[in-house]
């Protein structure tokens, strides 16, 4: 395994630099490497591999989020960090958001918050303008099922949030007879009501299009045959949360 200084290169799988759809405004996004879950509808498959990615220096990131920050600012927009789970590079992010604070660019970062709440992530957080919290699943038996991971760990770190004033959008991908339950739908929404920090509840439909990259990796894709959810589940899920 190649080594390197984790507060100056980082293990990234690829940029996209009109981003529209991970937080407010026109994102530079940045897809980490690496993901310690299991996530059965995942999209980005080929993220998991920790030994993978392109290493990176914060020199060149840098460089290449100032050639479009003319028209990401203007826009409301900024920085997001995804993966993969970013969390997982946490020191490395630290350098980055600090110099990006710096430079009044705003940062996001689109984590599952299954990560054990360490003292890097508390100095993270404190750069950090927006988190973008996907919660899996709020029944925990499910969430195992899911993921492959139990969910306390990301509801401790919605609390930390929470008690911390860190702003955060709350996301869940709605899945036919997944998540989609009454009953679950409704213990989020209670669940919700104990945070003082969010803006905005995300729900993000269900899809295949990620199926083709699990089967190029030679891998089977768990949830085949599973229905996209339509514009009438989201309706329905909005309906029993609330918004």
């Amino acid at each position: 395994m190649v080594e390197y200084d984790q507060t100056k290169y980082a293990k990234i799988h690829s940029i996209e630099s009109f981003g529209t759809v991970d937080g407010p405004g026109i994102r530079f996004v940045i897809f980490m490497q690496g993901c310690l879950l299991k996530c059965k509808y995942c999209h980005n498959r080929d993220t998991w591999d920790i030994n993978s990615g392109n290493i990176v220096s914060l020199e060149d990131l840098l460089n290449k989020i100032e050639r479009y920050k003319n028209y990401i600012l203007p826009s409301g927009g900024g920085v997001t960090v995804t993966g993969g789970e970013p969390l997982l590079q946490a020191k490395f992010l630290i350098s980055l958001f600090k110099e990006l604070r710096n430079r009044k660019i705003p940062t996001a970062i689109d984590t599952s918050g299954m990560v054990s709440i360490t003292d890097d992530i508390k100095e993270l957080l404190k750069f950090t303008d927006l988190v973008l919290l996907d919660i899996k699943h709020i029944n925990d038996e499910k969430c195992k099922e899911l993921v492959g991971f139990s969910n306390k760990k990301e509801l401790e770190f919605a609390r930390y949030l929470s008690d911390n004033n860190i702003p955060v959008w709350i996301r869940q991908v709605i899945i036919h007879g997944i998540t989609d339950d009454e009953e679950d739908l409704f213990n989020l929404k209670e669940f919700i009501t104990t945070l003082s920090n969010v803006k905005k509840i995300e729900l993000m439909p269900y899809h295949e299009l990620g199926k083709f990259k699990w089967e190029n990796l030679g891998f089977n894709y768990e949830l085949d045959g599973v229905p996209a959810a339509t514009s009438e589940d989201i309706a329905r899920a909005k309906k029993i949360l609330g918004i």
